[in-house]
């Protein structure tokens, strides 16, 4: 297999992915017009112990938006932007230093519509076809970075789901340390879905969101090198 070839675990996500709509994701309608553009990228990677795996960073715990949530690499699109990839790649340079040399954009995933922020998100998929440590370079925005397997992921030891003081209650995983959730939270449900990775899982976990943002995990190291990295 080339650096730039799909391992065939990815291509029936990546099959799926090109039909997807917004309703596979949501059930939210994203507004035709307003909302402030933005793009997150979605990092399929493989370990050679752990398999695939996905990039999530944690953000910081002083953010005005979504402290302490852990994310997708990402945010809003500048003027200099050409489109939602090159958009998730520069944030993606600017929070945790990822060659944008050193990955294959497969596909943008349908616009999404984050109400609290008022964010209109394009997902974008892509393989990180040369891996290499990343770290936090902003620690005022980015806490923690961290390489989670999908093994993790769908292991149903692993899913719960989440009730915010609002009352609102949706998917979460356990993972690396990490509570996932939120938006990227119900973005991983829908992709795994999709894939066929997930597993049936017990939905009668709920546990209450803490009133502050948990701390991220303690590390070694700020830079990571790979999924083992916690």
């Amino acid at each position: 297999m080339t650096e730039r070839e799909l391992p065939t675990w990815c291509e029936p996500l990546l099959a799926r992915v090109r039909s997807a709509r917004a309703e596979d994701f949501t059930r939210l309608r994203t507004p035709r017009n307003g909302g402030r553009d933005s793009a997150v990228l979605i990092l399929l990677g493989e370990d050679p112990e752990h398999g695939p795996d996905v990039l999530i960073l944690q953000r910081a715990a002083t953010l005005r938006t979504h402290a302490g949530q852990p994310a997708f690499p990402g945010g809003a699109c500048d003027p200099e932007d050409t489109d939602a990839a090159s958009t998730a790649l520069r944030e993606a340079y600017e929070e945790v230093g990822l060659d944008p040399a050193s990955v294959t954009v497969l596909a943008e995933l349908p616009r999404l519509w984050i109400p609290v922020s008022n964010f209109v998100v394009t997902p974008v998929l892509a393989w990180w076809h040369r891996p290499h440590p990343v770290h936090s370079r902003e620690p005022a925005e980015v806490a923690h970075v961290a390489r989670l397997p999908i093994a993790e992921l769908v292991d149903p030891a692993n899913r719960v789901r989440v009730r915010h003081s609002s009352g609102w209650i949706g998917p979460a995983f356990q993972a690396r340390g990490m509570l996932v959730w939120g938006f990227t939270a119900g973005v991983l449900a829908a992709l795994l879905d999709m894939a066929g990775w997930s597993r049936p899982w017990s939905q009668d976990r709920v546990l209450d969101l803490p009133p502050t943002p948990p701390p991220p995990p303690t590390v070694g190291s700020d830079e990571l090198t790979g999924p083992a990295a916690t």
